[in-house]
């Protein structure tokens, strides 16, 4: 059993490197539907400071990276949190560099879990749950294919059952705040948010 949703702890995770643009329109859409009765959390990967993964691996033996930066506070929210979603745009077919960076420092998570067979430090019960929201300018068929896979193993790394079928998925966007004329990708967001605040 999964919290009531009047106790679920949802993290919004915004890669855009561009301030309240079609990505953040989104996510913000999906965490209002959300709200009622959730604990929110919103943080933009832009506004910290943190660096890649380095390939140390001290978190082989650890389970903890060394590097100190603003990612420490990030962990902290992703342990705290049972639903996070992730909204990024697409960059050259795959994500941009903060949401991808982002990804390559849960690199503890996965030493954690699959090197010192230690369970993801989660204090609550039931499910997590993780969804994507991913906006790109162009229409390619496979536009979305790599970040979908990466997010596979991500989403392994910090424990969370994927909602793959209810990602948002959106072509053909571009222009800042241009995705406020579609109704439909702003439907889709809003019907992801509630999914999060109900899924168990």
């Amino acid at each position: 059993m999964g919290y009531p949703a009047s106790m679920h702890r949802i993290l919004g995770i915004s890669g855009s490197p561009r301030e309240g643009g079609n990505t953040d329109i989104l996510l913000d859409a999906a965490l209002e539907a959300a709200g009622d009765g959730c604990e929110l959390e919103r943080i933009r990967l832009a506004e910290l400071d943190f660096s890649g993964c380095t390939e140390c691996e001290d978190c082989y033996a650890t389970g903890e990276c060394s590097i100190e930066d603003d990612m420490s506070g990030l962990y902290s929210a992703m342990e705290r949190a049972d639903r996070i979603l992730l909204a990024s745009p697409i960059f050259f077919m795959g994500l941009p560099s903060q949401p991808k960076a982002m990804i390559d420092r849960t690199q503890r998570y996965w030493a954690l879990k699959y090197m010192l067979e230690e369970d993801f430090p989660y204090e609550g019960g039931g499910t997590r749950y993780g969804a994507f929201i991913g906006v790109g300018a162009t229409r390619g068929e496979k536009l979305f294919d790599g970040t979908i896979l990466t997010l596979k193993y991500f989403f392994d790394a910090i424990a969370v059952r994927p909602l793959v079928d209810d990602y948002v998925l959106v072509r053909g966007v571009d222009a800042k705040g241009e995705i406020a004329s579609h109704g439909d990708a702003l439907g889709a967001a809003r019907k992801l948010g509630e999914k999060l605040s109900t899924a168990d």
